[in-house]
């Protein structure tokens, strides 16, 4: 192995829980890759505007991650588009094997940061209609939709600021969920019930319909037992999220019934050498948590390195 790709940690994912270890690791004197399959940033990168995050009053994903990476890249090395296949335990040199789409590196310790991806809906239409009407990201794809009706469709923090975007944005927006109150946070719900955000309750799309592109739903309400045809030009699905756990499942790492990687309190898996951060590990999926279980995974690394 060339000593040049020789490694004290390697980070897997560059969201916020990845790219905080990539700062401790290596301001622990780690010599530290971080390693993304996609850009910097994860999933919050589709976050309109995140108001809970302390020293910023209100930032974008897109910018408070980019702020991240600019910091990260003062200490570690990271390299995009690069997704990681596989990772060998090697017992007797101490080591590890990451294998991705494009080289291998070797190091002495691996913190997982893999997140989530986003949960389909799982009705008939939905891979059919994938880009040309279904969505899962209002600030990617909600600009396209100006002036047209749209729908999106749950009940959490995600759903509602997906729906307030895209009304800002200029689209007629319904939202549909399963129940008849919603989960997301008091402040949210009264910022949409200001911006005039029409929702259908106890409600659940069946199919999605359409030519070339999509239509029409059929929503099934729950409390009348009728179905209706709601004509839609864009469907925005929130229905939450789940985890990506392929390469901890490779690695025999423990997860819990919901697939989430357990950890103890310093963020080690029951592989040794193995740590895991971030939304991987469930709980409270917010930034300021992943962040704070980067910090502790990269200080664990450290401290099992020098014994």
């Amino acid at each position: 192995m060339n000593k040049g790709k020789d490694y004290d940690l390697i980070v897997v994912g560059a969201g916020p829980a990845g790219m905080t270890a990539g700062i401790f690791g290596a301001r622990s004197g780690l010599k530290t890759l971080v390693i993304e399959k996609g850009i910097s940033g994860g999933l919050s990168n589709e976050a309109t505007d995140i108001d809970n995050y302390p020293g910023f009053r209100k930032i974008g994903g897109m910018e408070l991650a980019e702020k991240m990476k600019e910091q990260t890249s003062e200490y570690a090395e990271i390299k995009e588009l690069e997704g990681v296949n596989k990772i060998e335990i090697k017992e007797k040199e101490q080591k590890m094997m990451v294998f991705t789409e494009k080289d291998s590196y070797l190091s002495n310790a691996v913190v997982l940061c893999t997140g989530t991806k986003k949960r389909k809906l799982g009705v008939k239409g939905e891979d059919k209609f994938l880009g040309r009407g279904v969505s899962y990201c209002a600030t990617c794809d909600g600009f396209f939709f100006k002036d047209k009706p749209v729908i999106v469709i749950g009940g959490g923090n995600s759903a509602v600021r997906g729906a307030l975007y895209l009304k800002n944005v200029g689209c007629a927006v319904t939202l549909i969920h399963r129940r008849d109150e919603l989960r997301a946070e008091q402040y949210l719900q009264k910022k949409m019930e200001t911006a005039g955000v029409h929702i259908l309750w106890n409600s659940v799309v069946k199919e999605i319909k359409g030519d070339k592109a999509v239509g029409s739903v059929v929503r099934y309400d729950k409390e009348s037992g009728i179905e209706d045809e709601l004509p839609v030009d864009g469907v925005f699905a929130y229905v939450g999220e789940e985890p990506v756990n392929a390469l901890a499942t490779q690695m025999d790492v423990k997860l819990d019934k919901e697939g989430y990687i357990i950890t103890d309190k310093g963020q080690l898996t029951n592989q040794e050498r193995v740590y895991a951060a971030g939304d991987i590990t469930g709980g409270v999926r917010q930034i300021v948590v992943a962040c704070a279980e980067g910090a502790i995974a990269a200080t664990s690394a450290y401290e099992d390195s020098i014994g």
